[in-house]
């Protein structure tokens, strides 16, 4: 892997996290991610199972790990199962985790580490021990995938081979426990973060009149890995002008013009954490007058949404009161009109036609990461702070976006270094 090795004892405290959580004599089961295929005989890149690599940092294909924390035999109770390597394997695909490797990863020991091949043998000892069983599943509430996964599959084969047994949804607890980032989470996603940083200013002096959007984004992938990222964490918006009022504009094939507002939703990856930051800057170097009123109405809302992350909010209340603060900065921009909000229906506020997604999500392993929007905030918890106003009929759109960690007495924002100030911004790109 590019990332630098991590402390195993993140990943045993982590399993030691689940164990707690799980009711007596129980069996969890966590298989990583398949290969995805292209076309032909092609293959998409390899991204691990975030669960499985929470719990056990293994970031290889056909990874399995049993918790079975009550077993009478102790060699039972956490078992990793790896691919077993070959000389052929070897020259083909290159190295795989040794038993010895897996152990220094995960803080499992090796004499429970067993080849994928040696599974049903070794699984029929652990699961008639168990009163029930926790079998994974991708609970999101933005998941609209048809593809099924390796645990999808098990599923259906566990059902059919052990039909008496008492199955539990592992998802909620998962959930539970990635949305409190311990300490040596936080600096991975600060590494990310840094990463995004060195990647940002570059391209502040590299963005000017002319340039396309694709090659900006060429210009983002250099940052990215030569610092040792595996690349974007999500497919990277690079919007010019009228194209930064598509929220999800992925083109990046516009050419940048001279007095375009450029939008950039950009993140880097490391160790399978993610940053999401976003930005808008002047292509000319200068913000118009207009411009630079909807920068700062937005920075405002992004300053009071970012106090508003503390611990004890709740997730809908806090969007609401956001919106309250968006109105204001839309009607000062004439946008709104005062009387009309004061008549609106409450449930279709008129603020939604300039601001028409959310504020913030859970940041982590994923970008729109797991967690519980009823749950209120704790130490811990990271989410983005994103608001945005996109005026389709100025060809205007202005996002901006940090990475927020709350703490016990209110929060830090982990992106508090990278230039959002639009003075700065103007600076740094007229140096």
């Amino acid at each position: 892997m590019r990332y630098l090795p991590i402390d195993n004892q993140l990943f045993v405290r982590n399993r030691q996290r689940l164990v707690q959580q799980l009711k007596p004599k129980s069996l969890a089961i966590l298989h990583a991610n398949d290969i995805m295929p292209t076309n032909a005989d092609g293959t998409m890149t390899f991204r691990q199972n975030n669960d499985l690599f929470y719990l056990t940092g293994v970031d290889q294909e056909e990874s399995i790990l049993v918790l079975c924390p009550d077993h009478p035999d102790e060699r039972f109770r956490e078992v990793l199962f790896l691919r077993e390597t070959s000389e052929l394997i070897e020259i083909w695909e290159g190295h795989k985790l040794t038993k010895q490797e897996a152990e220094e990863t995960s803080g499992i020991s090796r004499k429970n580490v067993y080849w994928t091949h040696q599974f049903e043998a070794i699984f029929i000892q652990i699961v008639f021990e168990a009163e029930q069983v926790y079998l994974n599943t991708n609970e999101h509430t933005r998941n609209g995938s048809e593809v099924e996964t390796r645990d999808m599959r098990f599923i259906k084969q566990f059902k059919e081979r052990y039909p008496l047994h008492r199955l539990e949804r592992l998802a909620p607890v998962m959930h539970y426990l990635r949305a409190i980032k311990l300490p040596q989470e936080v600096e991975l996603l600060g590494r990310a973060i840094d990463i995004t940083d060195t990647m940002f200013r570059r391209l502040l002096k590299f963005v000017k009149p002319g340039v396309w959007e694709y090659e900006i984004e060429a210009e983002m992938m250099h940052a990215f890995l030569m610092n040792r990222s595996r690349g974007a964490a999500y497919t990277p918006i690079i919007a010019s002008g009228k194209n930064a009022c598509v929220l999800h504009y992925i083109d990046n094939s516009a050419q940048c013009q001279a007095g375009d507002v450029l939008l950039l939703d950009i993140g880097a990856e490391y160790a399978n954490y993610n940053a999401d930051m976003t930005r808008s800057i002047p292509v000319s170097g200068r913000f118009t007058p207009r411009q630079r009123a909807v920068y700062d109405a937005v920075l405002r809302v992004m300053k009071a949404a970012t106090d508003m992350l503390r611990p004890g909010n709740l997730w809908d209340e806090y969007h609401k009161e956001v919106g309250k603060i968006m109105e204001a900065e839309l009607i000062g921009l004439g946008l709104l009109d005062a009387q009309a909000v004061a008549k609106q229906d409450p449930d279709a506020p008129l603020y939604k036609k300039y601001f028409m997604h959310g504020t913030s999500h859970f940041l982590g392993l994923d970008v729109h990461d797991v967690g519980n929007k009823y749950r209120r905030f704790e130490p811990g918890m990271v989410f983005t702070c994103e608001p945005g106003i996109y005026i389709r009929e100025e060809g205007l759109g202005i996002r901006l976006e940090n990475n927020i960690l709350i703490t016990e007495d209110g929060n830090l924002d982990l992106m508090g270094r990278i230039p959002v100030e639009a003075d700065e911004i103007e600076t740094l790109m007229n140096e």
